[in-house]
């Protein structure tokens, strides 16, 4: 056997090592692919067919959509690497759109992206790749992972723009030890330019924006679509309890929110609570969005409770930054956070995700849903 491991950590020739890469259809998974097909590994493209899309969406800049799967197959041709196409729709809407749309619903701020991660893309890509003999699961997804001592641990990408930790706090350790990520040291300047060097022809194609079944961020088409009973008019008060306006479906708020409320009032209102039993939006001032304690469920840990004895720190949106905390860890799956500093428009259904910094950067420790 050879003693020496390979680049992605396995104790094999590359050319004796099967590598299952998710191929989206996207710069970063092509990359990977070739990336790894150029180090000498036996690669099998696998692309999702995760919605059927309509002509509304064509234009939209998203992923997995009816083009990327034709990029990701002439990226394979070119390649010359096994391609395989599955089709997960089903799937697909029952674990990521079903989900997102009662999120929404209950008055929450869903992540499907965090989701189709969980639940297509790693639990039954993760399953695909196992039944194919694969000795790993690569994705282009922006996060590092280094193993010690046979153990894999998560951590943000160097590229801080492009980091998507946030988005996989919910990987089990199982899947963790399985799956690598190439990128987690590159740019994404440095991406595209390994690109073009493997004359790919999605070198300079546009990064996907959308949710990839929102055509154009208009998520309200997508409720009414699926539930369209959901747009009952209701109350929206404000602080003292007091009826000051009408809307139109509490689906079309999210905490933190100031345009849209449609209300007038001396100082600009911030959506500040969605109260989904009674069909209310509770505004008020900017002020009122500050909050220092969350209460977090179906948490997945990725390190031993004593990591959680000292202050961590915490993201509770993709886009935020990292807060200090500590985080109290309760039975049956929930968690206690409690932040240094406060902070405006935390919104139940969005993600708290942990972190630590050691030698190798900020770790993933797992995280949990926002229930308040």
């Amino acid at each position: 056997m050879n003693s020496e491991l390979n680049s992605i950590g396995i104790n094999k020739k590359p050319s004796d090592t099967t590598v299952v890469v998710a191929m989206s259809g996207g710069v970063d998974s092509s990359t990977v692919a070739g990336m790894m097909k150029k180090e000498g590994y036996n690669v099998i493209g696998i692309t999702l067919k995760l919605y059927d899309e309509g002509k509304e969406v064509a234009a939209s800049k998203q992923c997995c959509s009816g083009q990327d799967i034709m990029d990701a197959k002439r990226v394979a041709n070119k390649l010359d690497i096994e391609h395989k196409i599955l089709y997960y729709q089903n799937k697909f809407k029952q674990g990521v759109i079903d989900n997102f749309v009662e999120s929404y619903l209950k008055g929450e701020t869903p992540i499907p992206c965090v989701q189709c991660n969980q639940t297509v893309k790693f639990k039954d890509l993760f399953d695909v790749s196992k039944d194919l003999k694969a000795d790993a699961l690569v994705t282009g997804h922006y996060v590092k992972s280094i193993t010690n001592k046979d153990k894999t641990n998560m951590y943000r990408a160097n590229d801080l723009n492009r980091d998507q930790s946030y988005f996989l706090f919910n990987t089990t350790r199982e899947q963790l030890d399985y799956l690598r990520f190439p990128l987690g040291n590159l740019l994404k300047d440095e991406t595209r330019d390994i690109a073009k060097k493997l004359e790919l022809n999605v070198a300079d194609k546009p990064d996907s924006q959308d949710i990839c079944f929102v055509p154009s961020g208009d998520y309200a088409s997508v409720i009414q679509k699926f539930r369209p009973d959901s747009f009952k008019k209701g109350n929206i008060k404000n602080l003292n309890d007091k009826v000051i306006g009408v809307h139109d479906g509490i689906i079309n708020f999210t905490i933190g929110q100031r345009k849209g409320i449609k209300v007038s009032d001396k100082e600009p209102l911030y959506v500040i609570k969605i109260n989904s039993e009674k069909n209310e939006i509770i505004v008020g001032p900017k002020e009122n969005l500050a909050r220092k304690n969350i209460i977090l469920r179906n948490l997945n840990l990725l390190a031993d409770k004593n990591y959680f004895d000292k202050n961590i720190f915490v993201k509770v949106r993709s886009t935020g930054n990292l807060l200090e905390a500590k985080i109290k860890v309760i039975e049956n799956n929930f968690a206690e956070v409690n932040l240094l500093e406060s902070e405006d428009g935390i919104a139940p259904g969005q993600a708290c995700v942990f972190y630590n910094k050691d030698d190798f950067g900020h770790r993933v420790l797992g995280g949990g849903w926002i229930k308040e």
